[in-house]
């Protein structure tokens, strides 16, 4: 999920910036930046380079992206969001008492409280925003106001930006349900070490039946790996995991 969540982030960062304008000053690490100018910057040559050499084969006449705006233009965007971006950023970091939350992603733009749950915060994440990125692609590419290379970078941007939400979402999802899954085992280990434990309490554990005349010291410690495994891991167990 890491690696899914990071590569989506440095897909989408140039988007996501003007998505979120008022996002926290640890929601894109240097990392994910720096590899988000280089994503921008690479495609922004190589679209330059290809349409020049493209024009030097002869007897070929290549015709160059119709549209107004391209992978360049989005990066000079991109460039000119970071600057501000950064300034304001700088400002929370040297005054962080002005900030409550670094991780938190922003509110969403205003327009999309409008529409039907558009209050929900995951609902907009994974649907509204993405849609609308994909919508906005469709149309501006249709208008010929972008070239053909920037509408098919933002429409793989949308299913990005839907998929880096979702594994945010089930993040969240996973921490809740792994504190319902130990209170549900916690009951049924009890049982094991007492040797009360059913053959279906033991399926329910992913375990097989032990021994009736097994150690009780050996009982106790197959347990405590049982519920190493059912314990809840912590923020840095997950970062590595």
């Amino acid at each position: 999920m890491n690696v899914a969540y990071n590569a989506t982030s440095v897909i989408v960062m140039p988007v996501e910036i003007w998505l979120r304008p008022w996002h926290g000053t640890r929601y894109f690490p240097p990392p994910i930046f720096l590899l988000s100018v280089f994503m921008m910057s690479l495609a922004s040559m190589f679209l330059s380079v290809a349409g020049s050499v493209g024009q030097m084969i002869p007897f070929v006449h290549l015709r160059g992206p119709v549209g107004l705006f391209g992978i360049a233009s989005m990066t000079k965007l991109f460039f000119l969001a970071s600057l501000v971006h950064g300034l304001r950023i700088w400002r929370l970091m040297v005054k962080p008492q002005l900030e409550e939350n670094s991780m938190f992603e922003g509110r969403p733009l205003p327009f999309f409280l409008l529409l039907p749950k558009g209050n929900s915060f995951w609902f907009c994440r994974i649907v509204y925003e993405p849609l609308a990125v994909f919508a906005l692609a469709i149309v501006l590419g249709n208008l010929f106001i972008i070239q053909a290379p920037l509408m098919q970078y933002l429409e793989v941007a949308s299913f990005c930006l839907a998929m880096k939400q979702y594994v945010a979402w089930y993040r969240n999802w996973q921490l809740t349900r792994n504190l319902m899954d130990a209170a549900s085992a916690g009951p049924i280990i009890g049982r094991i070490i007492d040797n009360q434990a059913s053959d279906e309490d033991m399926a329910r554990v992913h375990m097989a039946s032990l021994p009736a005349n097994l150690p009780r010291d050996i009982r106790e410690a197959s347990v405590a790996h049982l519920a190493h495994a059912y314990s809840v891991p912590s923020a840095e167990e997950e970062s590595h995991g």
